[in-house]
């Protein structure tokens, strides 16, 4: 089980910087658009949201159920172990 999380944990940490590194910039026209009649809209609404926005919030969601479940299976693991309390003795040398 837990390495079915870590598995996906580490596909959607590499696909998160993907999608982050797809998208452009709030602030990429901002030197165009000072000078311009469009300095309004570079500080207003940002309109409607992309599909890499929408991703990228969906990949991050499930970025920290993932974390959160990895912590939680590494806080509570179990005390079984398949070794019995089969101990091999020590071998003291003499000098």
């Amino acid at each position: 089980m837990t390495n079915l999380v870590v598995a996906l944990h580490v596909t959607v940490c590499i696909l998160l910087i993907l999608i982050v590194l797809l998208q452009s910039g709030k602030g990429a026209e901002m030197g165009v658009s000072l000078g311009g009649g469009a300095g309004q809209t570079l500080f207003g609404a940002t309109g409607p949201a992309t599909i890499l926005t929408k991703i990228t919030t969906g990949v991050a969601i499930i970025f920290m159920v993932t974390s959160l479940t990895l912590a939680y299976m590494s806080g509570h693991q179990s005390d079984t172990s398949v070794m019995k309390e089969n101990t091999t003795p020590v071998e003291q040398t003499t000098e």
